[in-house]
């Protein structure tokens, strides 16, 4: 892996031409995280969400001012990167806005033309193109500035059949055969907040700059009592790459979103919604692994049965495990979301089957806020 680009504050140019043909997003690569130490937080991923270690990169492999574990289940891929240097970048970063995404890389046909349309579309180059090569085959990466600090990476992978790129070696972590089986499959979406007002801003430069399209939006459903957001849904127009953005709306309280963006420090990724073909199972084995969820009110499911009608679900394990359920026009979905995942409530999940449902689960956005505002209370930030 080539050394991090240079921080800098995202520029979002008011006119800038339109991308011809948008860019050919087959889906995400993977996510980067920043963190303060990266063996304990992969640790984490691996015992508590059932990941496994594939690949690494640091001292071991030549680089000096980094480690990065790459973390794989199902057709999800994380990076976990921590530094070496008390006074770099990363360090820095971490400084900052404490643990959390870094980047969203983006798998397309060609990395370089894909970096030049979004450039040519007004966004901001960060680093250069790189192409890694090696016996196991090419890789090429480029980035641009997304959210302040952050970035969206283009990925092309050209057959390569190595454990992750060049300068990365494979590495053979055994799986605690006594911890039961997650199940996660995909990144479903990924969620990021903004401040109140840049809302429609950010809209337009995903549209401009990635070729993503609005397909949902939500602005008096997701409300409680005490605080509110508005909420627009981008995606590509296969469905493999789909970005809903936040921003906090008036209300008596501070909505989660505030919390997110005074502890972050700005507008950033939030949460990652991690896909499952089995919820019950997913979040069973997690429980049993030390995860921590948000808690309905009691009342919760008694008002769902009635709400949703005769679904052919496991109602009681579904009950048992907390987990919510909603419905649309296509079927329904089940979700559930856990606590944030580190001192900071910059980065928590959220595992979600979808039977046939392509919402987003807006007649649980009451329920979820209200568990959501609960756990800001205790934590003395609503």
């Amino acid at each position: 892996m080539t050394t991090p680009a240079p921080i800098g504050a995202t520029a979002i140019p008011a006119d800038s031409p339109a991308t011809e043909g948008g860019i050919d997003l087959l889906g995400i690569d993977h996510v980067e995280m920043w963190v303060g130490n990266a063996t304990q937080a992969a640790q984490f991923y691996c015992a508590v969400m059932g990941f496994a270690r594939v690949a690494y990169a640091g001292p071991e492999t030549g680089v000096r001012t980094h480690v990065s574990h790459v973390l794989a289940q199902g057709g999800i891929h994380f990076v976990v990167t921590g530094g070496l240097e008390p006074d770099g970048e990363i360090a820095e970063h971490v400084r900052r806005h404490g643990d959390g995404v870094r980047r969203v890389a983006f798998s397309v046909h060609d990395a370089a033309v894909a970096r030049d349309l979004a450039i040519a579309a007004g966004a901001t180059a960060r680093g250069p193109i790189t192409t890694l090569e090696d016996a196991d085959g090419t890789v090429t990466h480029g980035s641009i500035a997304a959210w302040p600090d952050a970035e969206y990476t283009f990925v092309s992978r050209h057959d390569h059949r190595g454990a992750w790129m060049s300068g990365y070696v494979p590495t053979a972590v055994s799986a605690d055969v006594d911890l039961p089986v997650v199940g996660l499959t995909t990144i479903d979406h990924v969620v990021a907040n903004v401040p109140e007002g840049a809302l429609s801003r950010w809209i337009e430069w995903h549209r401009r700059v990635l070729g993503l399209e609005q397909v949902a939006e939500f602005s008096s459903d997701v409300s409680t009592g005490r605080s509110a957001l508005a909420s627009t849904v981008l995606s590509n127009a296969t469905g493999t790459v789909t970005i809903p953005v936040n921003e906090p709306a008036p209300g008596r309280h501070r909505s989660q979103i505030s919390e997110f963006l005074d502890a972050w420090g700005g507008a950033g990724i939030q949460h990652l919604a991690l896909g499952t073909n089995d919820i019950v199972t997913a979040v069973a084995a997690m429980r049993a692994r030390g995860m921590e969820f948000l808690a309905a009110d009691e009342d919760y499911h008694d008002r769902a049965r009635a709400r949703l009608g005769d679904l052919d679900i496991p109602w009681d394990d579904i009950e048992r495990l907390g987990v919510l359920v909603d419905k649309d026009d296509r079927g329904h979905l089940l979700q559930l979301f856990t606590e944030p995942v580190q001192d900071r409530p910059t980065l928590f999940f959220e595992i979600i089957q979808r039977m046939g449902a392509t919402g987003f689960g807006a007649g649980n956005f009451g329920a979820l806020f209200a568990s959501m505002e609960l756990a800001q209370e205790r934590r003395g930030n609503l």
